[in-house]
């Protein structure tokens, strides 16, 4: 029998929640696995997670190890009295990983023999832990890099800059090849590092997860292709959801938030007609000042973290889907919008149509795509989606199965197959 075996760095792993880092990891690790590949995939122990759900461990099939290693995070654990010292947290909060992640992948090594090691971000200490495994044990290295890590306005902290760019370069000298989740940041990478031959930049796209859609407990969708008689409710408020995160600066809400105030003072929606759903979106604190000040709290409602399965079926439950993408991000494509492709239902872009995120949408049929950081046309692309909702103007293709994870999976397959 042929011997395949991998040693899998991801922080991110159920059953933390809040993540859509992790689904990435999940569908391939579990895909290698009913593959036929020994999966052993070295995280951190539960109490580095801010959330995790005994629901969530569910995800994982019997046939993956997962070890954890002693991890924290460095402006909880070490702090005092709100203060900590900052080199505790380069690359990222949780430093304190590598010990414990090159000790306990060490050992695994040393065990069970892997034929390959790969390290995925956005946690920056899983890649220096791989590398220092690579270094120790010779046993070749994936970087699953996903997005862009040293940008030009990030991280902002030059020394953390400088620590991200450090592991790139050791990325691109000792990886067998750099895996990235879009071409634009494949592009971006070519021309970081031209010596490298072209074919050493994989690009493996994020996607929705065909298995866990299958087990959801919704009804079909009924997909339109026009005309009143799907029309909505009258009588019901129309519901739009983001679905994640969403940063201050990569997805700043701040020009939706005016464009709705801006149409409430125009008396052309209200709270009667439009209600807006943020589920785990993060950074209340700074928003529902704004959110007061603007006075549509009325119709904006903040929601807490729900393990994934429920978050994927709200999407159904809703009339329409938001993504917020600043042009800063315009090489990355969120793992939500494979999700939403999934689910049908209409898309308000809010992000440049020239970003890889905006050309997704637009080439699947999904017309409103609106600029982040343009109050005025957010407005007016608001007022006409909602037609679009109202109408049922729309016409929403079935999204393709290469859009799927396990699709995207089967290429990460036979890549590490190559490899070994």
């Amino acid at each position: 029998m042929e011997d395949k075996s991998v040693l899998y760095v991801a922080f991110h792993y159920p059953p933390i929640l809040g993540s859509s880092g992790m689904l990435r990891s999940l569908v391939f690790t579990r895909y290698l696995a009913h593959q036929g590949w020994d999966v052993r995939v070295l995280s951190v122990s539960l109490t580095a997670y801010e959330k995790w759900s005994q629901q969530q461990k569910d995800l994982v099939p019997s046939q993956v190890k997962v070890i954890r290693s002693f991890a924290r995070d460095a402006a909880k654990s070490f702090s005092f009295r709100g203060k900590y010292l900052s080199w505790l947290a380069l690359p990222d909060n949780w430093q304190s990983w590598i010990i414990g992640g090159v000790v306990s992948g060490l050992r695994e090594i040393r065990r069970h023999k892997p034929k390959v090691i790969v390290s995925t971000y956005p946690i920056a200490t899983a890649h220096i832990i791989a590398y220092i495994l690579h270094r120790l044990t010779n046993v070749p290295w994936v970087i699953d890099l996903r997005d862009p890590m040293a940008q030009v306005d990030y991280p902002t902290n030059p020394i953390k800059k400088r620590i991200f760019q450090w592991i790139e370069r050791v990325a691109v000298k000792h990886g067998r090849c750099l895996v990235v989740t879009t071409e634009g940041t494949r592009k971006l990478y070519q021309a970081r590092f031209p010596q490298c031959d072209d074919d050493f930049f994989k690009v493996i796209s994020n996607g929705y997860d065909e298995e866990i859609f299958r087990s959801l407990a919704v009804p079909p969708v009924k997909i339109s292709n026009g005309g009143n008689d799907d029309a909505a409710d009258p009588e019901q408020p129309i519901t739009l959801l983001h679905s994640g995160v969403i940063y201050p600066s990569e997805r700043d809400p701040t020009h939706l938030f005016q464009a709705i105030a801006t149409l409430k003072k125009q008396q052309k929606i209200d709270a009667s007609e439009l209600r807006i759903k943020l589920r785990a979106a993060g950074h209340c604190a700074e928003f529902k000042p704004l959110i007061k000040q603007l006075d549509i709290e009325d119709i904006i409602t903040f929601s807490p973290i729900v393990p994934y399965k429920e978050a994927l079926e709200e999407m159904f439950s809703v009339d329409g889907l938001l993504v917020l993408q600043a042009a800063n991000c315009n090489y990355q494509i969120p793992a939500k919008v494979y999700e939403y492709l999934k689910v049908q239902k209409p898309i308000l872009g809010l992000m440049p149509q020239e970003g890889d995120t905006g050309q997704l949408l637009k080439g699947q049929n999904y017309p409103r795509v609106i600029p982040l950081d343009d109050t005025e046309l957010i407005a007016q692309g608001l007022m006409a989606f909602i037609n679009d909702i109202k109408t049922q103007n729309f016409n929403i293709p079935a999204a393709p199965a290469q859009l799927s994870r396990q699709y995207q999976a089967a290429k990460f397959c036979e890549l590490l197959k190559e490899i070994t």
